[in-house]
């Protein structure tokens, strides 16, 4: 006796796959990326020291994601292969932050209208320093290839919205240690935080447009982050709250991780 087939709608199966990965992308810390004087400053909510949510992937472009670690994974480092592929055989000049976040998206588009392939669960920004700050360019990529030009900053994971209404009340194109201080306060609006994010589950990095060497991307240290937020006074510590909105995270060393 063959088994009874079922129909699900088009528009049904979308709706599952987009709540799907949302489900999956929420699981992760939060990142923000945001505009500061000098550049673009990535801060992303991460307790382990070896496992990267910001990375470089040319000269003055950098990646930030948030959600399933081994799938943002493969794709920062197939970003970082097709821009050197680009470089070499064209003009270094070639290779823009436009230029891969289209990338992103085609794959990302692709994956997700696959109906035999799982939804990636991830949610990505690929961010460029220019000459100048009004070249500067944050892309903002969803899982469903959906592509947004950013123009001050852009929240991922977590509780982004309840983040990002934070930042957008206190944003402002400040020197490094303000953005940063900025960028921390608004991590504490997540309102499943039960204390204030602290150096120690802190990773940041910069592309700072003043560096005289080609590539501009820096990782900023846990030093060099106590240091520039040493004048800021911690966010009072929250009440421990169950999570009952959100699946907890899973820890940062685990194998499958969203991160």
């Amino acid at each position: 006796m063959s088994a009874p087939m079922f129909y699900v709608s088009p528009e049904q199966q979308v709706k599952d796959r987009a709540e799907f990965a949302r489900a999956g992308i929420a699981r992760g810390r939060s990142v923000i990326v945001q505009r500061y004087r000098d550049g673009i400053l990535f801060v992303a909510e991460n307790h382990s020291q070896s496992l990267h949510k910001v990375s470089e992937i040319y000269d003055r472009i950098g990646f930030a994601a948030v959600g399933r670690y081994n799938e943002f994974d493969n794709l920062r480092i197939a970003g970082i292969r097709h821009a050197d592929i680009r470089g070499y055989a064209y003009d270094r000049r070639d290779v823009t932050g436009r230029m891969l976040a289209n990338a992103y998206a085609q794959v990302l588009g692709t994956i997700f209208s696959a109906v035999t392939e799982k939804p990636y669960e991830v949610e990505l920004a690929v961010a460029e320093v220019g000459r100048t700050a009004e070249q500067d360019q944050i892309f903002r990529l969803t899982f469903d290839g959906s592509i947004a030009d950013e123009r001050d900053f852009c929240v991922m994971g977590g509780a982004a919205e309840q983040i990002s209404a934070s930042l957008a009340e206190t944003f402002t194109v400040a020197s490094l240690p303000q953005a940063l201080a900025t960028a921390v306060r608004a991590l504490a609006a997540d309102p499943e935080q039960e204390t204030a994010v602290g150096v120690e589950a802190l990773e940041a990095a910069v592309l700072d447009r003043t560096r005289h060497q080609s590539r501009k991307f820096t990782r900023l240290s846990r030093a060099q982050l106590a240091a520039a937020l040493e004048p800021v006074q911690p966010a009072p510590a929250r009440s421990p709250r169950r999570r009952a909105n959100r699946p907890s995270a899973a820890p940062d060393a685990a194998p499958v991780q969203h991160g």
